[in-house]
């Protein structure tokens, strides 16, 4: 689904939630609680829909240590007839109790799906029309989204892979070497005419990088990459199907032996960070890598990537903010 037809479609909060729970509930409501379905046998209904009016209600702000008066929008809401339990179709997901409107939730999810080299935080503000203060919530809504493009399956066939380097500073005068710490290294692997799949590693090294290709590539693959030491070691290992190298002192490409694929790849993840967020915290770099890899994959199938990544975001465990911030997103 394209970004025009987006605003068109999602233009009312009701039109978004009649959305969701198309996706959450292909069958039918279904309660969250006792699990009961929308209608009984005899097709009774079960669970009643009623939408509640704007109030106003006061409550003790801890922030500001005194009772202030909030104003409660209306919601739609679902109640169980067996349970009384009321719900609605965002209940228990990221949409839950946010700040940010639906429709400007699923302007970003298509926002950021469009752009081959993504859209930073700050550009998303510009677009919703969103206030440069609040610019934490929509850099915490495209992390949510990134979270929800992952991929999963073994990669067959002819796999290429390689490793890349993300450096965080420039040496600077006095500090003439980037330290280990701040440098990202990215291992890359991808089917010929197939997946892509990004996962930051904490080091090149043999012992780091070949458990990582176990768990994404599958052992019957033909494992395609450079003359690197790291590859070399894992070749004599023989834990895949087959090892192919091309020696890139002599030669980039000797007929189907080369590493042309990942290496475009990685081209367009470097040209996304560098152009568009000139600068990503190591810890952050997987979900740009999924980001990145996610949208590649499904560049042919467009119109399905918008219902598949609101679908993850619905499915998926929310992320909350502290976890954001506090958590690395590299393999160990």
């Amino acid at each position: 689904m394209h970004l025009i037809e987006v605003t068109r479609k999602f233009a009312t909060k009701e039109s978004c939630l009649e959305y969701l729970a198309a996706i959450r509930w292909p069958k039918g409501v279904c309660c969250l609680k006792c699990g009961i379905t929308d209608k009984d046998e005899k097709g009774n209904p079960r669970i009643m829909q009623f939408t509640t009016n704007e109030t106003m209600r006061t409550r003790y702000s801890k922030r500001k240590k005194k009772v202030v008066t909030v104003k409660v929008p209306s919601r739609s809401l679902y109640e169980c007839k067996e349970c009384g339990y009321q719900f609605s179709a965002t209940t228990g997901t990221v949409f839950h109790d946010s700040h940010l409107a639906l429709e400007k939730w699923f302007a970003a999810v298509a926002m950021i799906l469009e752009a081959k080299k993504s859209m930073s935080a700050l550009q998303i503000c510009r677009h919703l029309g969103i206030p440069k203060k609040n610019y934490k919530s929509v850099w915490y809504l495209c992390h949510r989204i990134r979270e929800a493009t992952q991929d999963d399956g073994l990669l067959t066939g002819v796999v290429e892979a390689d490793h890349t380097y993300f450096t965080a500073r420039k040496p600077r005068k006095g500090k003439p070497y980037v330290q280990k710490m701040e440098t990202g290294v990215v291992l890359g692997m991808m089917e010929r005419g197939g997946k892509l799949r990004m996962i930051p590693v904490r080091d090149a090294k043999a012992d780091i990088t070949l458990p990582v290709l176990q768990r994404h590539v599958s052992p019957k693959a033909l494992l395609q990459t450079d003359h690197h030491s790291t590859f070399e070691i894992i070749g004599s290992r023989g834990t895949f199907a087959g090892h192919r190298m091309i020696n890139h002192i002599k030669s980039y490409a000797h007929g189907e032996n080369h590493t042309q694929h990942i290496e475009s790849a990685f081209s367009l993840l470097k040209r996304g960070v560098y152009g568009t967020f000139h600068k990503v915290s190591i810890k952050h770099l997987g979900r740009y890598c999924n980001e990145f890899s996610y949208r590649f994959n499904r560049r042919e199938s467009q119109a399905q990537m918008f219902a598949e990544t609101v679908k993850g975001l619905l499915k998926g465990k929310p992320l909350t903010y502290k976890t954001l911030t506090a958590s690395e997103k590299v393999e160990p």
